[in-house]
């Protein structure tokens, strides 16, 4: 199926950020995080009809968060849809539709978006938002705002009134998540065209933000995501091990794979962009992990605007059901278990630069407004035919508190097939909040004493 690419893009209140200079010049707009925005830089007031209520605090509920159990509780269970978007009415809510999900609504007859109330349910410890007006005052990116790395930011959003597109995928790289936790033996399926799941991975991963280390500003040196995930599923990957170490210098990020074969760690020579990842069994590029976690030095970076879009949200249903088979569709997620709710995105258009080379040379970016979390991209191919869509569902965790990115993939258009991972539904527990973890098991030689076989 050929899409062509094409702006739907309806702005709402774009002049917080476009109409500023170079990075750091709005130092003085700061105030502002205290009055007409959020913490974050979102809007506080709803949108005119209501549909988008005002910002009030967010969701902030410590028994709420998990269950005896250990598994994540759906706070909102009891909201019914207002409504449905199908093939059939589309027509009605496209200019609040990315050109992806539109295209998947024209492909399966079957999807559909069920629209729930909208929950502005974002929030964060107050000394995250401490941090995040001082990085208002003092963030910029290096060489004078020429470069691709922030300097001067920690422990907050970094640039709340973003100025531009760069500015903008960096607040979702540096995303408000807990420091550290633990995801216990979650799943990962490739759906083939013919809509048969096969499991490509059954891991356990420990993360740490150390961007976000409370008191960690003295010893933080630019490494601001560590991961180490081991494999113990399905049978012929168990032990295989990944761990990785993500810089704001990104020419220093750093993976290392533990290959159970050779009983031998090796350092991957090129994790990034469109290299494919090897968790996903090469369905998943390195920079579609959470919809976007890559360089940015190879594309040139524009921030569109704002709009108002229906995007997954608040979907703590998708981790209640008992099982994978009833979240993994044929060709898409099960509609009945992915909460939707209509929310402001701040949109941001990736495109090559000269020179540089890429399977999906554009890309476009929907990221939520009240947390910068990527939730949806538009990728095209080198023919400008619009090829995948990559999503990210977020889920509250008020305990913590947050809103966090979960369960994420990515559709293929042009062959039906998906990819999707994270998924907890048949794990023992579900996204453990943890006390920070030692930095010695995220290196080489911790891979080595933690690998099984």
């Amino acid at each position: 199926m050929r899409v062509k690419a094409r702006i739907a893009f309806v702005s709402v209140a774009a002049a917080v950020g476009l109409a500023m200079g170079t990075s750091g010049a709005y130092g003085a707009d700061a105030a502002k995080l205290k009055t007409t925005l959020t913490p974050f830089g979102a809007e506080r007031a709803g949108n005119k009809d209501g549909s988008i209520p005002a910002w009030d605090g967010g969701y902030v509920n410590p028994k709420e968060g998990l269950n005896a159990a250990g598994r994540r509780i759906d706070p909102f269970a009891s909201d019914k849809p207002l409504y449905s978007i199908s093939a059939k009415n589309m027509a009605q809510y496209e200019s609040k539709l990315s050109d992806g999900i539109k295209a998947m609504l024209q492909k399966y007859p079957d999807f559909r978006l069920d629209v729930y109330p909208t929950r502005r349910t974002a929030a964060a410890p107050q000394w995250v938002y401490d941090n995040t007006a001082r990085n208002a005052a003092e963030g910029k990116l290096a060489d004078g705002g020429a470069g691709t790395q922030p300097v001067n930011v920690y422990g907050g959003v970094p640039f709340p009134i973003p100025s531009s597109g760069i500015e903008a995928i960096w607040n979702h790289a540096l995303r408000w998540r807990p420091p550290s936790f633990q995801v216990d033996r979650f799943r990962g399926y490739m759906v083939t065209a013919e809509g048969r799941p096969v499991q490509v991975l059954e891991s356990t991963n420990e993360e740490q933000t150390a961007y976000y280390l409370k008191d960690g500003e003295k010893q933080f040196n630019g490494e601001y995501w560590l991961v180490r995930s081991f494999n113990s599923g399905p049978p012929i990957r168990v032990g295989e091990g990944i761990v990785g170490r993500q810089n704001l210098d990104e020419s220093k990020t750093s993976t290392w794979v533990y290959l159970t074969g050779q009983r031998r760690v090796r350092k991957l020579p090129n994790s990034c962009c469109d290299t494919p990842t090897p968790f996903s069994a090469g369905v998943v590029s390195f920079d579609e992990v959470t919809v976007f976690n890559a360089r940015t030095d190879r594309f040139n970076w524009k921030l569109v605007g704002k709009q108002e879009m229906y995007i997954p949200y608040n979907s703590n249903r998708t981790l209640v059901p008992a099982k994978d088979v009833d979240v993994v569709g044929a060709h898409f997620l099960n509609p009945d278990h992915v909460r939707w709710e209509l929310h402001r995105v701040w949109v941001v258009e990736a495109t090559l630069k000269e020179g540089e080379r890429h399977t999906s040379p554009k890309s476009r970016y929907y990221l939520d407004e009240d947390t910068w979390t990527a939730v949806l991209a538009d990728r095209w191919d080198a023919n400008g035919t619009l090829w995948r869509v990559p999503f990210m569902l977020p889920i509250v965790m008020p305990d913590v508190p947050a809103v966090m990115g979960m369960v994420w993939g990515v559709y293929d258009l042009n062959s039906g097939s998906m990819f999707v991972n994270r998924l907890v539904n048949e794990s023992p527990s579900q996204i453990r909040v943890t006390d920070p973890f030692r930095d010695s098991i995220f290196t080489p030689d911790g891979m080595v004493g933690a690998g099984i076989r």
